[in-house]
């Protein structure tokens, strides 16, 4: 009973249990898992400045209301290509000797997930743009604006990277927004934020509970009960998948995102180069100030209804008087375009 009575000797025993403890229940599953999960083979490294953006990101909470993590669900199809995998995370080192590493996986979605965000809108325009105040391209979103990250000149030089903010949010008319490096590098994060393709022959889960969407032109054939089709919804999969850069009416932002309201491609009769913009992404008007547009309909696995609908609904809104399309013919283009 005498090693109870000395303090020395079980604060000894209790450190030492401690000790040998932690080496087995956190040290050797954490270099196990290591050694189990290492990155995928196409897996990019963060750049200097992308490192820098990941600080910023963490010291202003932003894991807070943003996931990185795609759920292998149907409704987070989406955000990315796949769901996630423990690959993906394989890369994540030790900030420095004083801060552990932080995954940003994140538990709430007050925002949307950007696990993927660097494919989904890999515009700097809009990135920037948004952070400056996200009000000017998502008019009913809740993110506070980080306008310390910004400054105002009235000459900007020709270094400085000028933010294309509309009027009505300018307080100073006189007075251009300029990026500032912290903006830059937060940015930069962002854009980094892709997921990577898996090796060739490599299965991944695929997601669960599949939405059953059959064509416009299905449903409108009538039917009751359990048989009758639902069709694809294009405003909802607008709002979704168009509006944060194009606008809820279709006019863009002047400098920054073209209007689709006269659009030549929209009012086109020929669908093709509509469809491949959709599918491939565009950057013909970049010397016009316009960003590029990502590969929407490939990075969303948006199916032919899909597509469609969202077609239609640009061909007949915000004055677009365009003849329709049908899914049969989007099918076809779609195969013809694909890349």
């Amino acid at each position: 009973m005498e090693f109870f009575n000395n303090h020395k000797s079980l604060f000894i025993a209790t450190a030492a249990l401690f000790l040998i403890l932690t080496f087995f229940v956190a040290i050797m599953p954490a270099l196990n898992n290591q050694k189990d999960n290492a990155p995928l083979p196409n897996a990019v490294p963060l750049s200097a400045a992308a490192q820098k953006g990941k600080a910023l990101y963490i010291a202003n909470g932003c894991v807070a209301c943003h996931t990185q993590q795609v759920r292998n669900i149907d409704m987070d199809k989406m955000f990315g290509s796949r769901p996630s995998v423990s690959a993906d995370y394989a890369d994540i080192k030790r900030q420095d000797i004083w801060r552990n590493t932080a995954t940003l996986m994140g538990t709430e979605r007050t925002g949307p997930d950007l696990i993927n965000v660097g494919n989904r809108q890999p515009s700097q325009d809009w990135n920037l743009v948004h952070l400056y105040n996200p009000r000017t391209v998502v008019s009913e979103s809740i993110m506070p604006a980080y306008p310390w990250l910004f400054i105002l000149k009235e000459y900007p030089t020709m270094d400085d990277v000028v933010v294309a903010v509309p009027e009505e949010f300018l307080k100073d008319k006189s007075k251009k927004v300029v990026a500032t490096e912290d903006a830059l590098n937060l940015v930069a994060y962002l854009q980094s934020l892709k997921q990577t393709e898996m090796p060739t022959g490599t299965n991944f889960p695929e997601f669960l509970y599949k939405r059953n969407v059959k064509s416009a032109a299905v449903a409108s054939s009538g039917g009751e009960g359990p048989s009758k089709v639902i069709a694809a919804d294009g405003v909802a999969l607008y709002a979704t998948n168009c509006q944060a850069c194009h606008q809820q009416n279709g006019k863009g932002l002047p400098g920054a995102f073209p209007s689709l309201a006269g659009s030549k491609v929209v009012l086109d009769e020929n669908p093709e180069i509509f469809v491949d913009i959709i599918m491939n992404g565009y950057n013909a008007r970049a010397n016009e100030g316009f960003g590029p547009m990502p590969a929407v309909g490939t990075m969303a696995n948006l199916t032919a209804d899909e597509i469609t609908a969202i077609m239609n609904h640009e061909k007949t809104s915000w004055g677009n008087d365009a003849k329709t399309v049908t899914v049969e013919e989007i099918q076809k283009l779609i195969d013809k375009v694909k890349k």
